[in-house]
């Protein structure tokens, strides 16, 4: 029978291993940005026609902006659309640290376990 390599490691560990993690990262905030932008203009009752008005810009830009699988976006185009919602954006750079493994859904071996691994070798 062949163990699983990844039983016990954290999602951040398998994107490292395959080698993914930053476009998973730069997916996930382009979803959030897209997300929050809809929610804000739902929450004003403001339109995909008027918020690109106010923008300054066409609404197929604002269609790939709320686009969450479309990763073309300016800083530009989302400081115009937070500022137009009366919001502001704010990005920061943190420092990467090696992550922890996250034991909460691992299972604990029971002694009889331990002492059986430790006698296979």
């Amino acid at each position: 029978m062949t163990k699983n390599p990844h039983i016990g490691s954290s999602f951040d560990d398998f994107l490292d291993e395959e080698g993914i993690r930053v476009d998973a990262e730069a997916a996930a905030l382009k979803r959030v940005i897209a997300w929050q932008i809809a929610r804000a203009m739902k929450h004003d009752r403001i339109t995909k026609v008027q918020m690109a008005e106010r923008m300054r810009t066409s609404r197929s830009a604002l269609d790939r902006l709320l686009d969450p699988d479309n990763k073309s976006m300016t800083l530009d185009t989302i400081s115009r659309a937070a500022a137009t919602l009366g919001k502001r954006v704010r990005f920061s750079l943190v420092d990467v640290q090696p992550t922890r493994r996250r034991h909460a859904h691992a299972r604990f071996r029971t002694r009889g376990e331990v002492l059986r691994s430790r006698a296979r070798g």
